[in-house]
């Protein structure tokens, strides 16, 4: 009886290391996964460029192989240290912990199988995990529920940037004409977006006066509406924090659901124990 409360007290204690950043070790063990991540972008970076591989192949392989063992146990501890193993492993963090691992092995069984390599660059997306530990200092997701809430009018203004950039591109084909660029419509519209966004790669240029007047016009319309995503998105910001409510790191042991309020005992989507 002791052995099996001892082992569901550390695996309850391993569930709140990993899963969890309110305790300290949580938090160590959050700041050692990023650095990890981090150090396996870096090699990953690094072994593509051909100069240095040559010169450090061995080095930089001894480094992933340790990333990868170092991922792997803690895949495996993310399994053992929750209710329902298959919550985690078929979650979207949980695919890409595994693809992100596997490849390095399926390198060394299978010839032939260095092209996936690439997908350890997904480690990257593990970054977005490790966030959590903005919502424990109070900064709760207030950037997605801020884009929830402006979708309909972001929505609606990217419609009439798009409205517009048909218009001028239509109007930049008939002013210009294919002599100087604007061989189609579509290609005049590609124009007006690159102008718009006050991209301008310059393959395509206005040479008529007419032409050029216009694409003055729609460079200074580019600069007055890029600032307006960005004042929607802060409207609903502002009232994010007006309407905020306090929520903490725990996560559930059984489904795996963050985002519980303050001092709550239960998990608001299946009802389990918190920690």
């Amino acid at each position: 009886m002791d052995i099996i409360k001892n082992k569901l007290s550390w695996k309850k204690r391993l569930h709140e290391i990993i899963y969890e950043a309110d305790t300290k070790e949580g938090k160590v063990f959050d700041v050692i996964l990023l650095i990890a991540i981090l150090t396996s972008i870096l090699l990953v970076m690094l072994e593509s460029m051909e100069s240095f591989d040559n010169k450090y192949h061995d080095l930089l392989n001894i480094g992933e192989w340790i990333i990868t063992i170092l991922f792997s146990i803690e895949y495996i501890l993310r399994i053992f240290s929750i209710k329902k193993p298959a919550t985690y492993i078929f979650s979207f963090f949980g695919v890409i912990d595994f693809l992100s691992t596997i490849p390095m092995y399926l390198s060394f069984i299978f010839a032939g199988s260095q092209g996936l390599l690439a997908f350890r660059a997904l480690r990257l997306l593990r970054v977005f995990r490790i966030l959590k530990l903005a919502r424990y200092i109070g900064a709760s997701n207030k950037l997605m529920v801020a884009l929830r809430g402006s979708r309909a009018k972001i929505a609606v203004f990217l419609l009439f940037v798009l409205i517009v950039c048909i218009i001028l591109g239509t109007v930049m084909y008939m002013v210009e004409g294919a002599e100087n660029g604007f061989t189609n419509i579509p290609k005049s519209i590609y124009w007006a977006i690159v102008t718009l966004t006050t991209v301008g790669f310059g393959d395509i240029a206005p040479q008529t006066p007419l032409g050029q007047l216009i694409a003055s016009a729609i460079m200074i319309l580019g600069y007055s509406i890029i600032a307006i995503p960005t004042g929607i998105v802060s409207s609903e910001m502002t009232k994010t924090d007006i309407n905020k409510i306090e929520t903490n790191t725990q996560s559930c042991p059984a489904c795996l659901n963050e985002e519980h309020t303050e001092g709550a005992t239960f998990c608001h989507n299946c009802g389990s124990i918190l920690n």
